[in-house]
């Protein structure tokens, strides 16, 4: 019989809603010093093990059936089976991304949910490592890491934190590769833009900045967050303002490490900016006759339609061709990239430190030599992801409705795995079903 016939069968003639409804009460159900509460928790398990058992007895691959309809809807089973179709393997590791995906500040509260974390405590015990991805700080990750999925699997070896979008990884239980600070590869002349940024971006920044906002506490980026409920208007207005500004710090450090080396006629960038060392501002230094501030806008502005209608809607937008941006300054800006998160973060970042660099270098340490990932993400910098491993045909990807356009295009042009806010469990349950369903072979 034919495995779709089966699961059809499955779903016809046994009450999985109610079967799930009993995995999940026993899954989720907390620790409570009450005898009653006991009593009634070992009712229930008693319950869960008796439909099983009707299941098991009535399959050759009984114990299968019995698990997927436990956990996944009809929908869920079937896009499993479609995915087994499609790519004839299981997933072998996780990649999740956390805020606005695993944990939601309209759905969630801000919290992940406690059955998405069971979930991903039933894939630890199955043998796949989870890789935390996120913009986040290492210490934020940790704590929360610690907390929800406990200590012993965040020190179990298969568990890999890449934090700050791809500047460093934290892999515990690995010795000397167990934190690795991807930043100290980059360039000195790179890392000193970051310094120099860094150092100057709330000293300098006008009050209403210094009021609006704090500096995000990152080991590299530079992240600007808003002191206002994120998503809010407040929000929205200060975060856009800080893109304008941080733009323009960056321009300002950037133009100061680009020494004069042209042959003196004044054709060449490095001429025109030559003067910048003898201390002049460097973002008011012209380059082709207009100012290193105006062509980083132009620039940043041309690489994203959403940078360019903030520039726009702060009257900061040049209006120049950001392909004629000089080539010397261009060459520079190519390896810095800017990220704007509406109402929620402005921040700089190397583009040559992404998730994709992370999140291989965390396989690396964790020995995932032939990877089949599910990577979940709302994000640009989740895309990267996404899009890596569709070009290397190493897994799938999810996204919440609310992801970023270009995102959930993407995702909806694979397979098709959009999930409702603060819903990541259901592709984490879609997943736990192709697993077990890829055994049937």
């Amino acid at each position: 019989m034919e495995r779709y016939d089966l699961v059809y069968q499955l779903y016809d003639e046994y009450d999985t809603k109610a079967l799930r409804e009993y995995q999940e009460f026993v899954d989720v159900f907390p620790a409570v010093d009450s005898r009653v509460a006991l009593e009634h928790w070992q009712g229930a398990t008693e319950e869960l093990e008796e439909r099983k058992d009707e299941i098991r007895s009535s399959f050759a691959a009984g114990e299968t059936f019995a698990e997927v309809a436990a956990r996944a809807t009809r929908d869920q089973a079937f896009t499993a089976l479609d995915l087994d179709a499609k790519y004839g393997r299981a997933v072998n590791v996780l990649v999740l991304d956390v805020d606005e995906t695993l944990r939601s500040a309209g759905g969630t509260d801000n919290e992940i949910p406690r059955d998405t974390l069971h979930v991903l405590t039933e894939f630890h015990e199955a043998g796949v490592p989870i890789v935390i991805c996120t913009g986040q700080t290492l210490e934020n990750v940790k704590g929360f890491a610690i907390q929800g999925l406990g200590s012993e699997i965040v020190h179990s070896g298969t568990l890999s934190i890449v934090y700050e979008a791809g500047t460093g990884v934290f892999t515990p239980g690995h010795g000397a590769d167990t934190k690795q600070l991807l930043y100290e590869d980059l360039e000195e002349s790179i890392r000193t833009v970051f310094d120099d940024v860094r150092s100057r971006v709330l000293p300098e920044a006008p009050e209403d900045l210094r009021r609006g906002c704090h500096l995000q506490g990152n080991e590299f980026n530079v992240t600007m967050k808003p002191n206002y409920e994120t998503g809010s208007a407040d929000a929205r207005d200060i975060i856009d303002e800080a893109l304008v500004y941080l733009i323009d710090l960056l321009a300002d450090a950037v133009g100061a490490t680009i020494e004069g080396d042209g042959d003196g006629n004044g054709d060449e960038a490095g001429d025109a900016v030559g003067s910048v060392l003898d201390g002049e501002d460097a973002g008011e230094t012209t380059l082709g006759g207009e100012t290193v501030v105006d062509w980083t806008r132009a620039f940043y502005a041309g690489q994203d339609s959403e940078i360019r209608a903030v520039l726009e809607g702060e009257g900061a937008y040049p209006d120049l061709d950001a392909s004629a941006v000089p080539e010397r300054l261009a060459g520079v800006l190519e390896r810095i990239d800017v990220a704007y998160y509406e109402a929620d973060a402005a921040e700089i970042g190397s583009l040559e430190l992404n998730k994709v660099v992370g999140v291989e270098r965390a396989l690396e340490v964790l020995g995932v030599d032939d990877p089949f990932a599910l990577v979940m993400g709302d994000s640009k910098s989740d895309l990267r992801v996404m899009k890596w491993i569709d070009d290397t045909d190493a897994g799938i990807a999810a996204a919440p409705e609310h992801a970023s356009q270009d995102t959930l295009e993407h995702v909806l042009e694979t397979d098709e795995l959009v999930f409702d806010r603060g819903k990541s469990v259901d592709v984490l349950r879609t997943v736990y079903a192709l697993n077990r369903l890829a055994r049937l072979g």
